[in-house]
């Protein structure tokens, strides 16, 4: 294929190709040079233009497919642009004589038809440069189309298209000829042709004003008659030629019409809408001319007429645009409707008729206001409709009260207004549903009066109307939820009191039942107890039933429907009220078949009807129970559920005799009957009617093939027995598409009613699949079929095999002893039932039975493959393919196969070989592995030859997608034909004619599964591989090219799948460009194709994909025509704008998964567009500005009006790409807005740091970060805050959250002390005000007190009276919910107030842990880095909050326990449920228990950690159970547990209050943290935790756990578990802090015991007394029973953790190797320290006798984590788990036991063995090079000083210890040397002299040795400095410590040292600064020394003349710089005083 690409075709390599192969080249070389062309220079292409026009012109002789003749004439135009256009005309010479030629074989014809595409591509580049010869040319082509067959016209039209656009205005004289021809082909019998024809007309009346002036009529008669035998296509195409015109015909100004014609006639709207109605009620009978219809009464429009003309409705209000409707809204919806009005009965002659005209009315008025209109203007159209509403009522009203002769004339004008009132009220019910909460203005809006409007119209006498009132009112009730409880009181009320009127007890009922529907669409529910009123009311009506005859009917109608609404409640409601539906279900049959013999001879017709409409009714009501309640189907109520069933068999059986004996009335009632029994039984498990199957069965057979059903609804019974993928090719009517709702009527069938509301009432409470549309039930008749046919499948599954024959038999013989149209229905009917069959037993892995029960179904199956309905063999195919799949036999699948390879061998009709071809796919398709490689090559060898037979393209189509199922399912196998299948695709794609786009698609479909069947291989390098991709690639090109937009879509789904297998290889800016140019497309399954391709490309590549689509919108050329957006807003904000506009809900999910894919890659890098792009969406807000200048006024007072008032300005004046988005989308924009801010926080930390980022901003102004943003962020949050619509509100609050934790602790640098986000409070507070009104949903407070708590916690407002107002809010809510359970509202389910009074409690407790928090903060004290000012500031808010809390302490208090209270009742096991308090709890009630679960669980963590701060706060102490409450604003009860319950009678002591205060804590903490869910939040677990900290941070507490032992060590199993399965450090931290607790509580106790056992024995012998303690006197320690042990087991798991190293069984070594010491974690550094310390407490809880068992294990763990951890660290510092140790050994070392008698002996063994260890470290042989010395020896210091003398003094020990100090004084580290001087500092000063002594006799000498070296080596820096300064420091100390004989000696060597270290008088100028300090050092050492042993100075200066003379000399020199430098040598001196200081205090 490379040889291809050259500007000249390479005719060398072209000649060596075979015929497929030459088609294939020159395509590509044809895609090649239209790309090369467009970049080549001018003068290139000249030089060779000739040969290239010679080229081109010699392919049109070849035959050129029409991919390939397109691309041909495009290459000619394009080149003659470019090039020089000399010789065009001779091409266009050329061109008409090859279009004139005679010759009329079908060889000549692709020459033929390339010549026509050429000369319109021509004339449509070149256009008027061509002069006059376009006369000619269209002349010639108009005569040619007189002979042309379909192809010829096809393509003549679409040239004629190409001309006109080309040649434009200049075109006139041959106008009225184009006109002409292109009317005969818009009524052609192609449907393509029509398609073109339309097109053409299109281009035409640009220019052609006749067409929307003088012959306006007879377009549009034109128009019509072109939709009658229309398929989807063309209603399309014409629909938009019609709408155009006609739109173009009312907005014309004529322009230069006064020239050329003198008068010209405006056309009104009345005379075009009258226009369009005519095509609507009358067809193409054309305008005004159909009064002879009306008389002679001749038969109704055909659908696909009325169809297109709604279509054209629809365009042509589109064109004219929303502005426009806005304006002639009115009077547009009063024509829609009297198009249903009496006054044209052909719409509404039969019910048939009326349904479908409703349908597109109703289609009309959808697309019209809910796509075109905004929000507001769409309120303002409810109005009209509302108006309309009452208009038509009063009609009504007065027809009915005129009680005079006229009554037939007034019944007239009541149904003449019942389908007009369904289309307003099914529309009105769609448009509030769409509007969601913003439509509450119009609600509220008593001048419209929706409310009122609806509700009178449910009395309404029209059934139809009634069940449309109640659905809009259900519409009205899910999209606000406040009115669902307002409106079903008033409901109830008015059913209550016209119970004696048939119509409102039908009415009302129909309303209760829909809106008991709307209850699961509306989160926040119903009060519980209109449950029980509805079951009431239902009781009442059914047994009032038979009191009125004139009623009964209606009353059991109204019952049994309630009942049946009521199941949609769930079990929650429903088992409240079970017992009493079930005893009615009982009663409502008889008992015995004896009592229904005895009323088959009472009863009369009306009673049977009655009877009948009740027991359906009591069917329906148990079916809704099943599949509403199916939790509560247990055994005991399926037992229960059954005594009825035989019974309700046996009247079906019965019924045909009753049907006979009361005649007609009864035909309905049984067939609903029959209808509901079939759909219960289908619901319930077929066990449960085994008796009665074969009953059942036999009348499954009578109805499926009844005599009395003459039309065949295949479209509704067969596409649930068909596979998906067939459907969707071999039925175009099923494919979905945007018109689907109107579309489906022409796939029923002009016999068939459409599905409407009234034909099963049942189905207003029921939730509809599609969405927000109203329910579409079928014709009774038609859903018993559906249902018989669904369980005949089941029945007969489960009957016996012997059973099983004798049914099947009579199926086949019903069908053979039927005729003509009688035998096509019950043929199609018989093989739903089999296929049904067969498919239930293959879903239940059944059997079939035995070989006879394979013949009938075998021939059955047979003869429906050779039917002539599509469906019906598309249906049997799959039930061939599950026939075999049943059976299981190899030779039977075989056996199959072979009668459809000799039927299609030896079968010519396209019936046979169609049904057979898909029979063969559909056996692979279900039975992949049992093909052979023999039987898959002659499957492929026949389908092959059936997709070339080009005289049917049926059979064509199912042929290849037959083959694409052998692909599909055959997989690896099918390798070997890979090459041949993909040249047939290619070879048809290039020459299957473009009409023909079923065939395309199919082709589509094979290439697809051959691409996956390559999979990964296409990225392969071969010649083999490359040359498949490159057909691959080239079948996409050609797909991409077709003009049927399903096979475009089919194109870019073989693209996706391409780039995902070899995403190198696919061109993705063509790619997205292709995408681009789709997204908007007016076909559904293209925009699908479209964005799940661009969904997988933006998951890989999005910022590719978003640059790609920008440069292609500013290169697109004109033919490209790409939505305007798209060049504004980038492909993100064209996204966002089609996710406004799009209606289909899995296109709306793809388009949100796309943006937020690209978000997530993108939006940080494009911060500034996606902000904006969201901002865009939000700043149309409604009301927005009205909203925030209320609130900046009412917020500020003026002072700060600024900051909210910003957000308003230059909000209108500037143009939005978007217009008034839909609430959806802005909710969608807002959520965006908070993923933009956590994508930012998990990149550069500049984004949240003003300083770094305006620095960062300034470097690079392309730098861009989030905090400069914060005024938008604000901005959108507020917006949407202060939305009509609950839902933007409820996502505004959301983003308002998440700005305040992102950016709660940024400062503002340019103010310091404040925060950034200060300067916001106002907009804060006016965001949050709006949502505590009394109106405001609970879910939107609930979110709204969670805000105002995160923003008083984040510290932003330091100000107390800034912070106030939002606390104020917290009160208003308080005071609310104070009041009590019953001033709540009761607009909604009990648990929605469970869940605001929950989150107002939670909101306080936020806010109480942060107060106390603070408090705690600035208790103690204060930093000295803070200004006196701040902390002033800061310690007032802290104090300040703090107050703000205490005035509602109390009451918070007292709700706090009573929230824990119930928290702990709703989660106590299900076996204690009787002991939950039957009225509920205090914010719950006992029915809604399930639902108030989850609302606890939100919020219980926090108001646990709040209720225990309060307790600790008032330390378990006060006295007075009142005292609590004594400074509180307001009286509260005493504030005890069981406060509100019945044993609120007895007063409990304080003590018992306590307990049971702290139990409850301890109990829910336990209980939480012991079976940690996987959903439990980090926040719950963390503030569970510090719940009990603060608990235990209180001595009364403590006592508890510290007496109760058991419990001490339960919550340490506890504990540990926590750790063990949450890795989170601060949850870890947090329960060592607990642990550390509960030792301290265990010590206390201990201690305790041990001094109140010293008071009672008084004299008594001292050593009995210690035994208290784990251990007591025989040392054991029992796990589970013992607190230490379970201590020592999560320290162990603690330590284990970080230092792996410790557990010798871990590191599989026997003892303590050494390995490299680690530096750990700042985490696990902490982690390491706590469980040191809690180590070292551990011996204090023990007997004597026990701590000897804990110490090994503490010395090991505490010398392991030093060993491990002693890490060199810079300047001698140790690391903190170094220290933590240190500190730990030194608390194990002093602890008492070391010294207790009993234990004395054993613990100097273990420590001196401890000590041993710690030496052992040094071990030479080990590499131990990178150990801390200074951490060594400074464990050796803690023992020397700690421990008792016997421990360390033993020689061999000592001896040790003194060696080390040696060596180390011998290290060359400086830092080292200063540590070692330090530490034997404090040893050397130790009291008692057997430990000192032996150190500084063995160490002294070698320290004076050293500074005696300072004349050879003087001190070069400060450290050096330091260690000479130690040096003296130990001498000093020396010489207080030895004995007197000895001091004179040491003070005589020290002064000779300082006076060695004096420097001369004139080097002292020249010194360093390092010596000048060591003279100044020694100097006023000398000082101090010298007088205070003055005689050994004396007799030193004596003896050393020369010391003398150093001394003096330095004195004098510096006398007077000694006064002013003492201060900075004693500032030298500190660092090393500081350090000794600090490590006394550490550890010695």
């Amino acid at each position: 294929m490379e040889l291809a690409h050259n500007l000249l075709l390479n005719e060398e390599a072209y000649k060596q190709l075979g015929e497929v192969q030459k088609a294939e080249f020159i395509f590509d070389w044809l895609r090649y040079l239209e790309k090369l062309l467009l970049t080549t220079n001018r003068s290139d292409v000249r030089e060779k233009q000739k040969i290239l026009v010679e080229q081109l012109l010699s392919l049109l002789n070849c035959s050129p497919g029409p991919p390939t003749r397109k691309l041909l004439a495009k290459n000619l135009g394009i080149l003659y642009s470019i090039g020089d256009t000399f010789s065009v005309y001779e091409t266009i010479d050329k061109c008409n004589d090859l279009i004139r030629s005679k010759d009329d074989s079908p060889s000549y014809l692709p020459t033929k038809l390339a010549a026509v595409v050429c000369l319109g591509s021509l004339y449509k580049k070149l256009g008027r440069i061509l002069g006059n010869t376009f006369t000619d040319t269209v002349g010639n082509i108009l005569k040619a189309m007189k002979s042309a067959e379909s192809q010829g016209r096809y393509e003549i039209m679409l040239s004629l298209q190409n001309i006109l656009h080309g040649v434009g205005p200049a075109a006139a004289p041959c106008h009225r000829d184009v006109y002409k021809a292109a009317r005969s082909c818009l009524t052609d019998r192609s449907m393509a042709v029509r398609c073109a024809a339309a097109k053409c007309l299109l281009e035409l009346q640009n220019e052609a004003i006749f067409m929307w002036s003088t012959d306006l009529d007879s377009v549009a008669t034109l128009c019509f008659k072109s939709f009658e035998g229309s398929n989807y296509d063309v209603r399309i195409s014409v629909s938009k030629l019609l709408g155009i015109i006609l739109a173009k015909a009312l907005m014309s100004k004529h322009p230069g019409a006064a020239a050329s014609r003198q008068c010209i006639r405006r056309v009104s709207l009345e005379e075009i809408l009258e226009l369009l109605g005519t095509g609507f009620l009358r067809g193409s009978s054309g305008f005004l001319r159909a009064s002879g219809d009306i008389l002679k009464g001749t038969s109704s429009v055909s659908r696909d007429v009325r169809v297109g003309v709604t279509q054209a409705y629809v365009v042509f209000v589109s064109t004219l645009g929303g502005a426009w409707l806005e304006k002639n809204f009115a009077a547009f919806l009063s024509h829609i409707l009297s198009l249903m009005s009496q006054s044209h009965p052909k719409t509404t002659q039969t019910q048939i008729d009326a349904v479908c005209g409703r349908r597109c009315v109703s289609f009309i008025l959808r697309a019209i206001i809910g796509g075109l209109l905004g929000e507001k203007a769409q309120i303002a159209a409810a109005k009209d409709i509302c108006q309309t509403i009452w208009k038509l009522k009063k009609v009504v009203d007065v027809a009915i009260g005129d009680s005079n002769l006229e009554t037939r004339a007034a019944s007239a004008d009541v149904a003449a207004s019942q389908h007009m009132l369904v289309c307003a009220l099914q529309e009105l019910g769609n448009l509030i549903h769409s509007l969601g909460t913003t439509a509450a203005p119009l609600l509220q809006d008593t001048s419209a009066g929706a409310l009122d409007s609806v509700m009178s119209v449910i009395l309404h006498p029209n059934i139809s109307v009634r069940l449309a009132a109640a659905w809009c009112l259900r519409c009205i009730a899910i999209a606000l939820p406040s009115y669902l409880t307002l409106l079903l009181d008033r409901c109830l009320e008015r059913l209550i009191v016209h119970k004696s009127s048939p119509e409102a007890v039908s009415g009302f009922s129909f309303a209760v039942a829909a809106l008991l529907g709307a209850v699961k669409h509306c989160p926040l529910g119903i009060p519980h107890g209109k449950g029980k009123i509805i079951m009431t009311l239902a009781e009442d009506l059914l047994c009032s039933a038979a009191q009125n005859s004139h009623l009964s009917v209606q009353r059991t109608q109204a019952g049994w429907l309630l009942i049946a609404a009521l199941m949609t409640l769930g079990p929650a409601v429903v088992s409240h009220h079970l017992s009493r539906v079930l005893l009615l279900w009982r009663c409502v049959f008889p008992v015995s078949p004896k009592d229904l013999e005895t009323e088959k001879s009472r009863g009369d017709s009306f009673t049977w009807q009655v009877t009948l409409e009740g027991r359906a009714g009591a069917l329906c009501a148990i079916k809704s129970f099943v599949s509403h309640c199916s939790d509560l189907l247990t055994e005991e109520v399926i037992q229960r559920l059954l005594p009825p069933l035989p019974c309700a068999v046996e009247l079906l059986t019965q019924l045909s005799s009753i049907l006979k004996a009361y005649g007609n009335p009864l035909k309905m009632p049984s067939v609903v009957y029959r209808q509901r029994l079939y759909e219960l039984l289908i619901l319930l498990p077929p066990e449960t009617y085994e008796g009665n199957l074969c009953a059942i069965l036999r009348e499954l057979a009578a109805d499926i093939t009844a005599p009395d059903i003459q039309v065949a609804a295949s479209s509704f019974l067969l596409p649930s027995l068909c596979h998906q993928d067939d459907l969707m090719l071999l039925s175009p009517l099923l494919q979905e598409t945007d018109h689907r709702f109107i579309e489906e009527q022409l796939l029923l069938g002009n016999g068939i009613a459409c599905g409407s509301l009234e034909y099963d009432p049942y189905s207003v409470y029921e939730q509809n699949i599609e969405g927000d549309s109203v329910p579409k039930p079928l014709p009774p008749t038609l859903s018993l079929i559906g249902s018989a046919v669904k369980l005949f499948g089941i029945a007969c599954a489960h009957v016996g095999e012997a059973q099983r024959f004798p049914v099947l038999e009579q199926l086949l013989q019903s069908i053979k002893h039927t005729k003509g149209a009688r035998q096509q229905v019950v043929q199609l009917h018989v093989v739903s039932s089999v296929s049904s069959f067969l498919k239930y037993v293959a879903g239940s892995k059944g059997n079939l039975g035995p070989e006879e029960v394979r013949r009938p179904v075998l021939t059955l199956v047979m003869g429906a493959l050779e039917s002539s309905n599509p469906l019906l063999r598309c249906a049997a195919a799959e039930a061939w393919a599950r026939l075999a799949q049943v059976v299981d036999d190899g030779a039977f699948t075989a056996a199959l196969a072979q009668v459809s390879f000799d039927k299609l061998k030896s079968a010519r009709d396209v019936v046979t070989r169609t049904g057979h071809s898909l029979a063969l796919g559909s056996l692979h398709r279900y039975l992949r592995g049992i093909m052979s490689s023999q039987h898959l090559n002659s499957c492929v060898g026949i389908l092959y030859t059936l997709s070339q037979d080009s005289t049917s393209p049926d059979v064509q189509t199912w042929a290849l997608h037959s083959l694409s199922l052998v692909i599909d399912s055959a997989g690896p196998l099918y390798y070997m034909h890979v090459e041949h299948t993909l040249s047939l695709i290619i070879m048809l794609l290039l020459n299957v004619p473009p009409t023909h786009g079923e065939v395309h698609q199919s082709l589509g479909r094979c290439l697809n599964v051959l691409i996956t069947t390559l999979g990964p291989e296409l990225q392969g390098n071969s010649t083999s591989v490359s040359t498949l991709r490159i057909s691959c690639l080239l079948g996409c090109a050609v797909m991409q090219d077709n003009p049927d937009c399903l096979v475009q879509a089919q194109a870019i789904s073989c693209l996706q799948q391409l780039h995902m297998f070899a995403p190198r290889h696919v061109n993705l800016s063509g790619l997205v460009g292709c995408l681009c140019v789709n997204l908007f497309s007016p076909y559904l399954l293209l925009r699908r194709a479209v964005l799940a391709c661009l969904r997988q490309l933006v998951q890989r590549e999005a910022a590719e994909v978003s640059e790609h689509a920008v440069k292609l919108a500013k290169d697109s050329r004109e033919e490209l025509a790409l939505d305007a957006n798209l060049r504004e807003m980038g492909l993100e904000g064209a996204l966002l704008i089609l996710l406004d506009k799009e209606t289909d809900q899995r296109l709306c999910h793809d388009i949100k998964e796309t943006l937020n894919h690209m978000l997530t890659s993108m939006a940080v890098d494009k911060l500034s567009f996606w902000l904006k792009l969201c901002k865009d969406v939000l700043a149309t807000s409604t009301d927005f500005a009205a909203v925030t200048c209320v609130d900046t006024v009412q917020e500020e007072e003026g002072e700060k009006g600024d900051d909210a008032s910003v957000l308003t300005t230059g909000n209108n004046d500037r143009f939005h790409p978007f217009t008034n988005p839909r609430w959806a989308t802005r909710v969608f924009a807002a959520e965006c807005v908070c993923r933009i801010i956590n994508q930012c926080e998990n990149t550069n930390s500049a984004h949240f740091d003003i300083v770094l980022a305006q620095e960062m901003k300034k470097k690079d102004s392309r730098n861009d970060f989030l905090v400069l943003h914060l005024a938008d962020l604000i901005r959108m949050a507020f917006m949407a805050a202060t939305d009509h619509s609950d839902q933007l509100r409820l996502s505004g609050l959301e983003t308002l959250l998440v700005v305040i934790k992102r950016f709660a602790t940024i400062p503002e640098p340019e103010f310091p002390g404040h925060l950034i986000l200060e300067q916001y409070q106002a907009n804060v507070g006016a965001a949050l005000r709006p949502a505590f009104t009394s109106e405001t949903p609970p879910d939107v407070t609930a979110k709204a007190c969670q805000v105002c708590s995160a923003w008083i916690a984040s510290g932003v407002v330091s100000d107390l009276n800034d912070l106030r107002r939002v606390h104020q809010l917290l009160v208003s809510s308080l005071t609310k919910i104070q009041v009590g359970k019953e001033t709540l509202s009761h607009l909604y389910n009990e648990s929605a107030s469970t869940m605001e009074i929950l989150a107002v409690l939670k909101a306080w407790a936020e806010v109480y842990i942060i107060a106390i928090e603070r408090h705690k903060c600035y208790k103690q004290p204060l930093k000295t880095a803070y200004s006196e000012d701040s902390v002033r500031n800061e310690s007032d808010s802290s104090d300040g909050l703090l107050d703000l809390v205490s005035t509602d302490l109390g009451t918070l208090s007292r709700f706090w326990l009573a929230a824990l209270q119930d928290f702990a009742l709703l989660t106590l096991p299900p076996e204690f449920a009787s002991q939950l308090p039957l009225e509920g709890g205090a914010f719950y009630t006992a029915e809604t228990s399930e639902n108030a679960k989850m609302h606890y669980y939100n919020s219980w963590a926090l108001i646990l950690h709040a209720t225990a701060l309060w307790l600790t706060s008032t330390g378990f102490v006060v006295t007075d159970p009142d005292e609590g409450a004594s400074n509180l604003s307001r009286p509260v009860t005493p504030t005890s547990m069981c406060q509100g319950s019945s044993s609120g009678t007895t007063v409990k002591s304080p003590e018992d209050v306590y307990t049971d205060r702290f139990h409850l804590i301890l109990g829910i903490s336990v209980e939480f943290l012991c079976s940690l869910r996987s959903d439990a939040t980090m926040e719950s677990i963390t503030a569970c935790l510090h719940a009990l900290q603060a608990l235990l941070d209180v001595p009364w507490p403590r006592s508890k756990i510290g007496s109760d032992q058991d419990l001490g060590i339960e919550l340490l199993n506890v504990l540990h578990r926590v750790i063990l399965t949450r890795e989170s450090p601060s949850i870890q931290l947090a329960s060592l802090e607990v642990v550390k607790q509960i030792i301290c509580a265990a010590q206390e106790h201990v201690k305790e015991k041990r001094r109140s056992a010293e008071v009672d024995d008084g004299a008594a012998e001292k050593e009995t007394l210690p035994e208290f303690g784990e251990g007591k006197d025989t040392g054991g320690l029992v796990p589970g029973k013992s607190l230490v042990f379970a201590t020592l087991e999560l320290c162990v798991c603690i330590l284990v953790r970080q230092l792996p190293e410790l557990n010798p069984k871990l590191t599989g070594s026997p003892e303590m190797k050494a390995t490299k010491p680690q530096m750990l974690s700042e985490d696990g550094s902490r982690l390491v320290s706590s469980a040191l310390v809690i180590l070292s407490e551990l011996p204090a809880v023990c007997s004597p006798e026990g701590s000897i068992s804990v110490l090994p294990t503490i010395l090991y763990l505490t010398i392991g984590v030093l060993r491990e951890t002693a890490v060199r660290l810079p300047g001698g510092q140790l690391s903190s788990t170094v220290g933590a140790s240190l500190q730990a050994l030194k608390g194990i070392l002093s602890s008492p036991m070391a010294r207790a008698e009993k234990s004395h002996s054993a613990w100097t063994d273990l420590l001196r063995s401890a000590l041993a260890t710690i030496l052992n470290c040094w071990d030479p042989d080990e590499t131990h090079q990178d150990l801390d010395e200074i951490s060594l020896l400074t464990a050796i210091t803690v023992f020397i000083l700690s421990t008792s003398p016997e421990v360390t003094t033993i020689s061999s020990l000592q001896n040790c210890c003194i060696e080390k100090f040696k060596v180390a004084l011998t290290i060359k580290d400086p830092m080292v040397q200063i540590k070692t001087y330090q530490l034997l500092l404090s040893i050397f000063q130790y009291p008692n002299p057997a430990i000192s002594y032996p150190y500084i006799y063995s160490l002294v000498p070698s320290i004076v040795e050293k500074l005696q070296e300072i004349d050879k080596r003087t001190p070069e820096d400060t450290t050096e400095l330091q260690i000479f300064q130690e040096g003296i420091k130990i001498l000093e100390a020396l010489v207080t410590v030895v004995e007197e004989q000895y001091c004179a000696q040491l003070v005589a060597i020290l002064l000779t040292i300082l006076i060695s270290f004096l420097l001369e008088e004139n080097a002292l100028g020249s010194a360093t600064s390092v010596k000048r300090n060591l003279h100044e050092f020694a100097l006023q050492h000398l000082m101090q020394i010298g007088p205070q042993y003055s005689s050994v100075f004396k007799s030193v200066m004596a003896s050393s003349p020369a010391l003398k003379i150093r001394l003096e000399a330095a004195i004098k020199g510096s006398q007077e710089s000694v006064r002013v430098k003492m201060p900075s040598s004693k500032h030298t001196k500190n660092p090393g005083s500081n350090s000794t200081i600090q490590l006394k205090t550490n550890f010695f």
